[in-house]
């Protein structure tokens, strides 16, 4: 008897021909042919993508950022992104990202970017500087926009917001202190 619980036939051992035989089960198991996806087909299992739909709910697309004069530098797609999910809570340092989209809570003794967004259900507590941020949710903390600091009618920053230039939407709040950088840095 094998390994696998067959019993051996009597032939297979006095015959090493039959041994190379297929037997009529093993041709029902073969693999069929790989068959490459066509060029223009999309991964399986995936449905295309509109080219015009937001990447993700509640965060706009690049594009519709920088038409309503939001934080858009260049590529976005080839940037460097953590984006943290609602319902998702962060705690620690967070290095090496370009861009920081928060649905969720966040909680940074520092963190430096090139851009900020807080989506409305978003909470980011601790510090933070960027070229440009867009507040839609709850800023606890300190924020330094070096370019370009908005806050959306949903928004609210708790401490203190440094920026270059000031975007306040009706509604948005700023509860603490300002302070407008100066120069070139």
């Amino acid at each position: 008897m094998s390994i696998f619980g067959r019993k051996k036939d009597e032939n297979s051992d006095s015959n090493p021909e039959s041994a190379n035989v297929p037997t009529q089960r093993d041709a029902e198991l073969t693999m069929p042919a790989y068959r490459a996806p066509a060029a223009n087909s999309a991964p399986m299992g995936m449905p295309p993508k509109p080219s015009n739909a937001p990447v993700r709910p509640g965060v706009p697309a690049p594009a519709a950022m920088a038409a309503r004069g939001g934080p858009a530098l260049g590529n976005n797609t080839e940037r460097r992104t953590l984006i943290v999910g609602r319902g998702i809570s962060l705690q620690g340092t967070v290095a090496d990202a370009e861009r920081l989209v928060v649905e969720g809570t966040v909680e940074s003794q520092m963190i430096q970017a090139a851009e900020l967004s807080v989506a409305q259900t978003g909470v980011f507590r601790g510090e933070v500087q960027v070229e440009d941020a867009e507040i839609a949710g709850l800023f606890d903390g300190t924020v330094t926009a070096r370019g370009n600091l908005i806050v959306r009618s949903t928004g609210k920053i708790k401490g203190m917001a440094r920026y270059k230039k000031l975007s306040v939407e009706e509604g948005g709040q700023i509860v603490g202190s300002m302070e407008m950088l100066q120069g070139e840095g």
